[in-house]
């Protein structure tokens, strides 16, 4: 294991990385956890507040992060400092998607529907992110046979196919379906052969015309949701915390 490790994941200059997801993923666990103890007014933690003004945990993530990024890109993939600055990247990245829902719509949506969109891009950058730390670069390993070199090209031909599939699904509308087939290959096909759905990008390019088309786009999209909302909402809840149907209820502050 530890040959592996260092030969596919030192070697190549990926420590970096997997050091910025893990503390992104981890980020992210303990500061759900935190705020739903803030909201359920258990624990030593409490709202951050300046002179009246609520301080949201995006702040000192944009700081982090653009910390982390800058010291990131000075520093050697495979020295002490890209390591650090590493860390301190995914713990801002981690702390700036949390509240990407808020960035987007510019309300506090935290515990609101609109609040899932955080989650959602949270699972995809993790996701994504894994899946280019799983690939096996031909580059950056010494002292490999023609049979290894072969059967890495072959495994990022494989990943760069299924990412054309992801990217499909994703004009389609299909996001989930997307974040899904970064995890498990080729089952973003599916989204990328089917129907788009309504509004998407897809439907509006090439289905102006096709009137038969956007019908059976919006019947399937109303089966499909009809079937797994309530268990989709439910993984939601799962990770990020029970969501209101109120927009505006609650807040994701920062602990302090």
């Amino acid at each position: 294991m530890g040959h592996w490790f260092s030969r596919n994941i030192v070697e190549p200059g990926k420590l970096p990385m997997l050091l910025a997801l893990t503390s992104f993923i981890v980020t992210f666990l303990v500061t759900r956890a935190v705020v739903r103890l803030i909201r359920a007014g258990k624990g030593p933690f409490k709202n951050v507040s300046s002179g009246g003004l609520h301080i949201h945990h995006v702040v000192p993530g944009v700081v982090l992060t653009v910390l982390g990024g800058f010291g990131a890109v000075a520093s050697d993939r495979h020295g002490v400092g890209g390591a650090v600055f590493a860390v301190v990247f995914g713990i801002g990245a981690g702390l700036v998607l949390d509240e990407f829902a808020l960035i987007l719509h510019l309300d506090d949506v935290y515990w609101s529907d609109e609040g899932r969109k955080s989650v959602e891009v949270v699972v995809l950058t993790a996701s994504m992110v894994l899946l280019a730390l799983s690939g096996f670069s031909p580059l950056g390993v010494d002292d490999m046979t023609s049979d290894e070199r072969q059967d890495r090209a072959t495994f990022l031909l494989t990943l760069a196919v299924n990412f054309l599939f992801i990217l499909v699904t994703l004009v389609k509308g299909k996001f989930r379906m997307a974040v899904i087939g970064t995890l498990v290959p080729f089952v973003a096909i599916v989204g990328a052969v089917r129907l788009a759905r309504p509004g998407s990008w897809w439907s509006r390019r090439f289905y102006r015309r096709r009137h038969r088309a956007r019908a059976r786009s919006r019947i399937r999209t109303y089966r499909h949701d009809k079937r797994w909302t309530r268990i989709r909402r439910r993984f939601q809840d799962l990770i990020g915390g029970f969501q209101e149907r109120v927009p505006g209820r609650g807040s994701g502050s920062t602990p302090s």
